[in-house]
């Protein structure tokens, strides 16, 4: 397919008339052709957005309300198109696809309902006579940067609760998943949002800091959101700091799963499955550890690698048990990598996992200790490592461990002891007894440390993407000491 820039609700070819190609991970097929914007559409995109950002932020909320769940009707009736391209852009399998687009839908209908939950207060004033308010108001015009791993989730989602909130947006889409997203913007526009307020960008992926840039120092641009990788996720930190534009990060994880003596074996085999197998492992909430006492740990592995082994690894388009494939033959090498390197260093593959261009197998590695990469390192592909621990104090000190901080959960009976543990444990997500990968359209998703700051969803989205003003009513014949 054929996307475009989408600038005043027209869809237009960049300025320079050039376009970059996305070619299917899975058989290498063409997936899409866009348009490859240049600065200077960058800085159209904004300015567009600061024109319209007046109207809009006046807007009833029962008008913005009605254009989001008008969107979210039209992304459950055009789901199929956007699943195909998804799944043609990014190798991804269908379960996963049209996870995308369910909870896509969600996050629109969640947006809408918050229109009517932008609250201020009151506030007690020592001044007699004097009425003051604490007052949110839509902060501006938002740079909105998504990635490809689940291209209309996450890119729904640093959009819609902005635009709630009354502000315009630039959707930066990711050049891996650019088709994919050009379809989600369509149906922003034929769902009645004027023009301006919801702008699109394409680039090449060679022009990508340039055009991030450009729009970040613009100075109508008052809000900046970012999900991805930890190392470009500080480029664009440093970014906004050196303009002094706030950002919203949901970055990279090493998510634990701690499993104790007492859990269900079972049931943490299969949540552990899921959690570190679903998309090939590249969700950034994707269980990456299972941090196990000693004492259960043999049964449990030997289960797992039960399960891992019988995973189906190809093509999603010939296969629909299979998970998927890597976005790119890179990302298979470099994860196997860390597996070769666990390896010779005394690590045990229970499980390996075959690798054919983007298509890597399911691999499972036991006895995984501090002085390996893969133990601190994120390998965001189809491998999760199994870290024996002799008791729950020392689980927590392990899953503490890294430097991420997104998603963790906890396997137990004793439920009153893992709420007392979640508090201890520094990851902006726990899961009792369910796995790391959990995502609900209500939910404030966020991480801590290198996992990035701020939180998408609910409530505290709404402060993400709103100011706070101090406003006073006074006695106008109040007197002054001089």
């Amino acid at each position: 397919m054929e996307s475009y820039l989408i600038i005043d609700n027209q869809a237009i070819p960049a300025g320079s008339a050039k376009t970059f190609r996305r070619h299917s991970p899975a058989n290498d097929s063409l997936a899409s052709t866009s348009a490859a914007a240049t600065v200077e559409d960058a800085r159209a995109a904004v300015e567009s957005c600061a024109s319209a950002f007046t109207e809009w932020s006046a807007t009833a909320p029962a008008e913005r309300r009605n254009i989001l769940l008008e969107a979210a009707d039209l992304l459950d009736q055009r789901a199929d198109a956007l699943i195909e391209q998804m799944r043609l852009e990014t190798g991804a399998s269908l379960p996963w696809s049209r996870f995308n687009a369910r909870l896509a839908s969600d996050m629109l209908r969640e947006a809408a309902g918050l229109t009517t939950q932008i609250k201020g207060e009151v506030i007690p004033s020592n001044k007699p006579g004097t009425l003051s308010l604490a007052i949110r108001r839509p902060a501006g015009v938002v740079v909105s940067i998504a990635p490809w791993n689940a291209p209309i989730i996450l890119a729904v989602r640093s959009f819609s609760t902005a635009l709630a909130c009354g502000n315009t947006v630039v959707l930066k889409a990711s050049e891996l998943s650019a088709g994919t997203q050009y379809l989600l913007a369509q149906i922003m526009v034929d769902a009645g949002l004027p023009p301006g307020v919801l702008n699109f960008l394409t680039n090449a992926p060679a022009d990508s800091a340039a055009i991030a840039e450009a729009m970040i120092s613009h100075p109508a641009v008052r809000r900046v959101n970012f999900t991805g990788s930890t190392r470009t996720g500080r480029q664009v930190a440093a970014t906004c700091a050196k303009y002094l534009k706030p950002v919203l990060l949901e970055l990279g994880g090493k998510a634990p799963m701690i499993v104790l003596a007492d859990a269900e074996i079972d049931h943490a085999v299969r949540a552990a499955f899921f959690g570190s197998y679903m998309h090939y492992g590249q969700i950034c909430m994707s269980t990456e550890r299972i941090v196990i006492v000693e004492s259960i740990a043999d049964q449990f592995a030997e289960k797992m690698a039960i399960k891992a082994a019988d995973l189906p690894a190809g093509d999603p388009a010939e296969n629909n048990a299979s998970p998927g494939t890597m976005i790119d033959k890179a990302s298979c090498d470099r994860t196997q990598q860390l597996i070769d390197d666990a390896v010779g260093k005394g690590a045990l593959l229970r499980v390996t996992g075959h690798v054919q261009g983007a298509v890597m197998g399911p691999s499972l590695l036991d006895y995984v200790t501090p002085d390996m990469d893969i133990y601190h390192e994120e390998s965001f592909g189809p491998v999760v490592s199994i870290i024996r621990v002799k008791d729950y104090e020392q689980a927590i000190r392990v899953a503490n461990d890294t430097e991420y901080g997104l998603s963790s959960s906890i396997f137990t009976a004793d439920v009153s002891l893992a709420l007392k543990l979640a508090q201890r444990l520094d990851f902006g997500c726990c899961h009792i007894n369910g796995p790391t990968v959990f995502d609900e359209a209500q939910a404030p998703i966020g991480g801590m440390k290198s996992s990035g700051y701020g939180r998408f969803g609910g409530l505290p989205g709404i402060h993400e993407f709103t100011e706070v003003q101090w406003v006073s009513v006074e006695d106008p014949t109040q007197s002054y000491p001089i």
